[in-house]
């Protein structure tokens, strides 16, 4: 079976006649796209399908994968294509050089050319009862359209003509538009001829045809008191039925002689019947779809999201190859299964259960083609116990398609139940699943060291303490120190001892967080605890430019003259944007009094020098001392740390 092509544009272009094939090791992996379609065909002896390029006044060639196998150029406004009835023949109309183009299906090369007489086409084209039919009367002409024929059978150089025109077996039927035709491998030597009118609408042209003989007989014809669909794009020969199915809606029955309404799909566009009946829909404009019904059905099998031009089944029914609208122009795409119906699975769990209780889980399917009662579906649990899927007993469907089955989930946390029905041959596999939160037991789980303050450098043990559980007795345990530099680091991970412990040793340089996490497992949920440690920083001073130390009572001073400025070098942890505060107090009145505070900078070789200055009197004591203090420092990654107190005094 084949589509009849959609009109295409009208335009004339301009190209070479000559005939040009592109073999097929150049093109073998590329896509199919046209420009304007312009009939589709499918050889199933060598698994290839052909497609008119009215664009590009070509045929193009591809496999059943819809990947270009091969392509003929040079055809001069190539408007529908045929196959033979063994589908050795590919024939193409050439309505602007106006002849009928035969060429080898297998190779692309060219058998024959028939010229047909000039202004007349030749357009539409079927092959059927040993020739080759075409129907001719230019676009935009008001002169009645007619159908002819060409008798492969018959040699040129005879001196006969292959072609016949004027073959159409009714007078005056006034119609001017080009007939569409059809022909059906079930009911060889029949003929379908169908047209309305472009500039009288009440002009309807239908009839079946017998090809077989002579000369073509008129089977059925339309009665004028009966009122036709307007035929604007498609008729197709129903298999198995003396029918005819108009732009792929109303099925018209043919019987003594006369028509007569058979039913009707939804509204169509154009239609393609594949041998066992299923018919292919192209949905009217605007609805982007393709659907596929089973023979005088009303609710499609299914449903391809796709603007499509024009299709043809495979004649084993298997695929529906589509020129389907892209960027680029019209685009050969493969729809497979066509006649297996597309379920919709739902599965409804509880949000939440408790575990080890049972629970019940329901759920239905549905599908264009309904399911038979005693429909079973599977059923797979995925938990913590088994991550990798746990088959349960099937599920039978009810006569309404609705399903449930008890579960007693063994393990808590997050449980999935995953129904599938693996698909027949009337349906595709389908599948869906729902998820119930199911309860479990909390554990202890303790670490030590929470708010402790460390002298920098310091090694300190952190111990977690681990409660009952299932099964599941790992602990890991994360060092964070502070500042951004430096993220969270997994130091210790393994098993608890039997007293429930776990320990790891944090070099305490900066304020650290801890973290202990249990993971949890099928009857535990996750436990995690933090414990925040701090970290003092490394601080000293060193005095310079005294000329001795010695005692003031029991305290140890630094001794200037009077005219020397101190320096004052302190060494301290280095952090980028580190301050240090130096602290200065004057002794006076039996007590210390402060004089001055103020931050100085920290190298990055973590030292700061400071000049005191030289107070030009003798008998002063003075002290200082060197300050990280967290937050005003310019960070915050240690706690406050005070150095000693620095003891000066100056002399004459």
């Amino acid at each position: 079976m084949r589509s009849t092509a959609v009109a295409t544009s009208l335009a004339v272009l301009f190209s070479s006649a000559a005939l040009t094939v592109v073999s097929a090791g150049q093109a073998s992996a590329a896509s199919v796209v046209v420009g304007s379609p312009a009939g589709v065909v499918v050889d199933d002896t060598l698994k290839r399908v052909f497609v008119g390029d009215d664009t590009n006044d070509r045929i193009v060639a591809a496999d059943y994968n819809g990947n270009r196998v091969d392509s003929v150029s040079g055809i001069e406004g190539i408007f529908d294509l045929a196959l033979s009835d063994d589908g050795s023949t590919l024939y193409a109309t050439a309505r602007r050089s106006h002849e009928i183009v035969a060429l080898d299906a297998a190779t692309l090369d060219v058998k024959a050319r028939y010229p047909v007489a000039a202004g007349i086409g030749p357009l539409y084209l079927e092959a059927a009862g040993g020739k080759v039919w075409f129907t001719y009367g230019e676009f935009g002409e008001q002169t009645e359209s007619d159908l002819g024929s060409v008798d492969p059978a018959v040699d040129p150089a005879s001196g006969t003509d292959p072609v016949t025109l004027g073959q159409l077996p009714l007078e005056n039927h006034g119609v001017s538009s080009p007939a569409h035709l059809d022909t059906d491998p079930s009911a060889p030597g029949l003929l379908a001829v169908g047209a309305t009118d472009f500039y009288d609408t009440t002009k309807d042209l239908l009839a079946v045809l017998d090809v077989s003989g002579g000369a073509p007989r008129l089977v059925a014809t339309h009665d004028p008191s009966y009122s036709l669909q307007y035929i604007g794009d498609d008729i197709d020969l129903v298999p198995g039925s003396r029918q005819v199915l108009v732009d792929g809606t109303d099925r018209n029955a043919f019987a003594d002689g006369t028509f007569t309404q058979a039913g009707a799909y939804p509204a169509g566009r154009s239609a393609d019947i594949a041998p066992n009946g299923l018919v292919a829909q192209v949905a009217p404009v605007g609805d982007y779809r393709v659907a596929v019904y089973a023979p005088g059905a009303t609710t499609p099998i299914r449903t391809y999201a796709a603007d499509t031009a024009t299709l043809a089944w495979a004649p084993d029914a298997s695929r529906i190859f589509a020129l389907v609208s892209s960027s680029s122009g019209y685009t050969l795409k493969v729809l497979t299964d066509p006649a297996r119906s597309v379920p919709t699975l739902t599965v409804n769990a509880p949000t939440t259960a408790p575990r080890a209780k049972q629970l019940t889980v329901k759920g239905k399917i549905t599908a264009s083609v309904p399911f038979a009662p005693g429909t079973q579906l599977t059923v797979t649990r995925t938990d913590l116990e088994s991550p990798n899927g746990k088959a349960l007993p099937t599920v039978t469907l009810k006569s309404d398609g609705t399903y449930s089955f008890p579960d007693t989930p063994p393990a808590g946390g997050k449980v999935t139940y995953k129904v599938a029905h693996t698909g027949d041959a009337d349906h595709l596999p389908a599948g869906a699943s729902d998820s119930v939160d199911v309860s479990r037991a909390s554990t202890t789980l303790s670490l030590n060291n929470n708010a402790k303050l460390y002298d920098y450098g310091t090694d300190v043990k952190f111990t977690a303490h681990l409660g009952r559980t299932y099964k599941n007795r790992s602990v890991s345990i994360y060092a964070d120190p502070f500042g951004g530099d430096k993220g969270k680091k997994l130091i210790k991970t393994g098993q608890v001892n039997a007293d429930g412990n776990i320990s790891a040793v944090v070099d305490m340089t900066r304020d650290t967080t801890v973290t202990a996490v249990f993971s949890g497992d099928a009857r535990y949920q996750p436990k995690t605890v933090r414990s925040t440690a701090y970290a003092r920083v490394k601080i000293s001073t060193a005095v310079s430019k005294h000329y001795k130390t010695a005692k003031i009572g029991s305290t140890s001073y630094y001794w200037f003259h009077k005219s020397t400025d101190p320096l004052l070098t302190t060494t301290m942890t280095y952090y980028p944007g580190r301050h240090q505060r130096l602290d200065l107090q004057v002794y006076y009145g039996g007590s210390w009094h402060a004089a001055d505070s103020q931050y100085f900078p920290i190298g990055t070789n973590g030292k700061s020098a400071v000049r005191l200055g030289a107070p030009g009197d003798s008998g002063i004591r003075a002290r200082m001392r060197s300050l990280y203090v967290n937050g005003s420092s310019g960070d915050s990654v240690n706690s406050t740390t005070y150095g000693a107190w620095k003891y000066l005094y100056f002399s004459n």
